[in-house]
């Protein structure tokens, strides 16, 4: 404790005791009851002795006093209250008659003004009437101890003392209590609060509030007494409580809160009813604090009664527009199924929901139960009011502060005198949540208008960040030193217009983007969009621990795109693209005598070298019921892609392209989906020389992490593996190495592929979802292929050892008449050509001598296997969380292959930084 402002540390002592002293009543626990504050005897009168002993006997009557004057009134003791404010809270007037009791409620007068902390009157026996006052002192610092569970400004905004205001004991006392309630709403029930009070100069004072907070209480046993047909453990896994257990780390439904055991109440109800049970009820429910204080036991006493049938199900309509047995023929209860309330709840919603489509907005829709305790049946009539039709009024939009109005109503299917329709209005209602500058769970609310025939719906929007800003700088280990700049506004100048700018940078990758969409040119439903671009690009293969740049890509364009809606779901987008295209590879490690040698890079990267321009139009036929694009719950979405290379340039080539995926809300919080994709690119060139395909390597398709869980990077489809051979230490014979990581492995990419993935989110607390946590478990399965086959890039001159085995030889480099090549040391000490294998040349052609030359190696002998042109399916399995970190949006993956084919690159784990649609 911190004491400002003292005069003597004597001083010092003595006021903080009379402040504790004054504060002892103080509750110090959350279950203590609060007494009213105790108020100093009035003293009214000063010169009448008090009687020491009493009279033996009452009198039988007693003269009632004569009424006196007030010849003066004076006030005394007042510092920052002017004398006639506090005689104003008394009935005391200067010539005014007065008795005991007058000056008594003149006391209790001005206590109960707070003013005081304590007041006298002498003078009662002259009418020289003197109020001696003692001001309550004022409060110069409210201050919170122990508290870390809650910060201090949460608590401040709850008590009531401040800082320049009157200190009171019963303020005091009230602001413990709310800090306590506080504290039990987190579920600390034994959090105690001990004020104190720092006397300072001045008639000020410090108020100190020392909190422990104690531990959490949990619910540590949940006990149900009475039910016969479920266990105990199917009815607790129903209720948001749960017993604290070690695996519930991350649940919030662990710790004890009053008003969950009522929604708990209502959730065993629930149940009971959609099985059937329409008596059941809980008779009880007690929660018992623990002796140590840390824990509750909760006990509930329930009563299940029969289960019933459903019986005859009606409808009967008021509303000349419907017929009563077509829609009860359409109903999904039936006659003779167990009664379930939550199907009676559906049915009313699927009612209302027809009335809405028909333009009634307030039919009300009531069923009648007719409860037959002999047959055990429930016969349930569900009547439909008569409604009006209803037109939409105007549509009210309320809390945006950044988006423009226009923003919003453009998305909104309804205007101002058409006719309700409660479709159009979900239709509304997910289009406004798929822009994704508002809060997640906005809804379109219906209200009367001015007459019975018309609706107001109101769109009050909460708005949110669009903005997204990302530096970072890391280490990789695929990409090395890495340094990225992204900027995108989603909501620029609250038009709804998309601005993004980007730079990545690393060892083996560069980019620069500029962006920019117009979702409504000049205010039609028409976007219009813009891409600048150039990425620089190196491809990779590993050789050990290694990693090897191969080819290396850089492309420079930009693209134009467009789209216009051509129904409610329906979306044809067009685009055009212009990029020039650079291939090449490392000279100082590929080329030799200034031309790509196939031995060092393959035949494969040889032939697909040059530069080139491609010109590209495109086409998207879209249609999207998504009721969310940014995490979808229910919908589905296809896109069926075009474009076309060729106009103008040297590439020419169809790619088409279709994607597909469709979201279910399983029920109990599971969402299932399924995404599935499949592309084809067909050459629209001439046949190029034998072994080359037409479609460029850099055009292809390619197929791996992140989009494939269980594959590396390019780990499915066709390769080329080189595979080098070496001596067996043990034998001395000639193998090929087989350890993958001693393999030059080049993905080559295909022409065709298919993707497809069944996933389903998991529920998990509100704990969990409050951290962004969001797991979930799939099955993959794909495939790349169809691309021809490339020739060999070398074929190396065998021969026989003693033994018989075969031998590859290193390949020799040989001059331009086909002879190999061989070196000898003349003279000076220096290495000469020579195709003479033994000896050196005599200058007729000839050679001379027997000492064996050196060979010339073009290479050592390799193996080289084309693999991995499979249409067979590869299946992986796996389960992943996306977490919305504070960083941003992290995935990672657990999966594992398990059907692959000869070639493929697994992956066990799988970490991947961005949005996942």
């Amino acid at each position: 404790m911190t004491v400002l402002n003292t005069s003597t540390s004597r001083a010092r002592a003595s006021a903080t005791l009379l402040g504790c002293t004054m504060l002892a009543g103080v509750p110090l626990v959350a279950s203590a009851q609060t007494a009213p504050a105790a108020r100093p005897a009035p003293r009214s009168a000063t010169t009448a002795p008090a009687q020491t002993t009493a009279p033996t006997a009452p009198t039988p009557t007693i003269a009632q006093p004569a009424a006196r004057t007030i010849t003066s009134l004076r006030v005394e003791g007042t510092q920052r209250i002017e004398p006639e404010t506090a005689l104003s809270y008394t009935k005391l007037r200067q010539g005014d008659p007065y008795t005991n009791e007058t000056l008594d409620q003149a006391i209790k007068d001005l206590y109960a003004s707070d003013l005081f902390a304590d007041v006298q009157i002498d003078g009662a026996s002259t009418g020289n009437i003197v109020i001696r006052v003692r001001e309550n002192p004022i409060i110069n610092r409210v201050i919170f101890e122990g508290n870390k569970r809650l910060k201090e400004d949460k608590i401040g905004k709850e008590v009531r003392l401040k800082p320049r205001q009157i200190f009171t004991r019963s303020a005091v006392r009230a602001d413990v209590a709310r800090i306590i309630e506080l504290y039990r709403r987190q579920g600390r029930f034994a959090a105690t609060v001990q004020p104190k009070m720092v006397s300072l100069d001045q008639n000020r004072v410090d108020v100190i509030f020392e909190v422990s907070e104690g531990p959490k209480s949990k619910v540590r046993q949940i006990n149900i007494i009475g039910n016969k047909v479920f266990d105990a453990g199917k009815l607790r896994a129903q209720m948001a409580t749960k017993e604290a257990r070690f695996y519930r780390l991350l649940s919030s439904g662990t710790s004890y809160d009053q008003d969950r055991l009522a929604y708990d109440q209502q959730k065993l109800r629930q149940f009971y009813l959609t099985e059937g049970y329409a008596d059941f009820r809980v008779t009880s429910a007690v929660a018992e604090l623990t002796p140590d204080r840390k824990d509750f036991i909760i006990t509930y006493v329930v009563e299940e009664g029969p289960r019933y049938k459903f019986g005859d199900v009606t409808v009967d309509s008021d509303i000349r527009d419907f017929d009563g047995k077509k829609l009860a023929a359409g109903l999904p209860i039936k006659k003779g199924d167990w009664y379930n309330a939550k199907l009676v709840e559906d049915t009313v919603d699927n009612l209302s929901e027809t009335a809405g489509l028909f333009g009634y907005a307030f039919s009300d829709v009531s069923p009648e139960f007719q409860r037959d305790r002999d047959a055990l049946t429930m016969s349930i009539n569900f009547h439909i009011g008569q409604a009006q039709r209803t037109y939409v009024e105007r549509v009210d939009i309320t809390g945006n502060t950044q988006t423009q109005d226009k923003v919003i109503r453009r998305e909104v299917r309804l205007g101002e005198g058409d006719a309700f329709n409660s479709f159009q209005v979900k239709r509304s209602q997910d289009r406004i949540n798929s822009l994704g500058f508002f809060q997640d769970k906005f809804e379109i609310k219906q209200t009367p208008g001015s007459a019975a025939d018309r609706v107001v719906l109101e769109a009050n929007v909460e708005e949110r960040s669009t903005g997204q800003l990302q530096l970072s700088a890391g280490f990789s280990s695929l990409e090395r030193f890495i340094i990225q700049a992204n900027i995108t506004q989603n909501n620029f100048r609250g038009k709804g217009q998309t601005l993004s700018a980007g730079v990545n940078y690393s060892t083996y990758s560069k980019s620069l983007q500029l962006g920019f969409t117009e979702p409504y040119i000049f205010d039609k439903n028409i976007a219009l969009g813009v891409d600048l671009f150039r990425r620089d690009y190196n491809a990779f293969n590993f050789i050990g621990t290694n990693r090897n740049t191969t080819y290396s890509q850089v492309s420079t364009g930009f693209q134009i795109r467009t789209g216009v809606p051509l129904t409610e779901y329906w979306q044809l987008a067009g685009r055009y693209q212009f990029s020039y295209d650079e291939v090449g590879l490392d000279e100082n490690s590929f080329y030799t005598n200034g031309r790509c040698d196939p031995l060092k890079a393959g035949r494969y990267l040889c032939d697909s070298l040059g530069n080139r321009l491609t010109s590209a139009v495109g086409y998207s036929l879209i249609f999207d019921s998504l009721n969310s694009r940014l995490r979808p719950t229910a919908g589905q979405r296809f896109v069926f892609s075009q474009d076309f290379a060729g106009l103008g340039g040297d590439v020419k080539y169809i790619r088409s392209k279709i994607d597909f995926s469709k979201f279910v809300n399983i029920g109990g919080g599971f969402i299932g989906s399924f995404v599935g994709e499949g592309g084809y690119i067909k050459s629209l060139e001439k046949s190029r020389v034998e072994g080359v395909d037409r479609i460029r390597i850099n055009d292809r398709f390619y197929l791996g992490e992140p989009q494939f869980r269980g594959f590396d990077i390019r780990g499915v489809g066709p390769r080329v593996q080189r595979r080098y051979y070496t001596t067996d230490g043990t034998t001395g014979q000639q193998v090929l190495i087989t350890d993958r990581d001693q393999l030059v492995d080049d993905a080559l990419g295909g022409t065709a592929y298919y993707l497809g993935r069944f996933e389903v989110e998991i529920p998990l607390g509100s704990g969990a979802r409050e951290l962004g946590l969001r797991p979930s478990i799939y099955a993959q399965f794909g495939s790349l292929f169809n691309i021809t086959r490339p020739l060999p890039t070398a074929t190396f001159p065998t021969t026989t050892d003693a033994a018989g085995n075969r031998v590859v030889l290193p390949l020799p480099v040989q001059d331009t008449a086909g002879n190999p090549l061989y070196t000898y040391v003349n003279a000076a000490g220096a290495l000469v050509p020579t195709t003479c294998a033994a000896g050196i040349p005599n200058g007729n052609g000839g050679c001379n001598g027997i000492v064996p030359n050196s060979p010339q190696i073009a290479s050592q002998p390799f193996e080289e296997r084309f693999l991995g042109n499979s249409a067979r399916p590869r299946v992986s399995v796996g389960v992943g969380v996306n977490w919305n970190s504070p960083f941003g949006p992290l995935r990672i993956d657990l999966a594992k292959a398990l059907v692959s084919q000869p070639g493929d690159d697994r992956k066990l784990i799988t970490f991947n930084v961005g949005t996942q649609f």
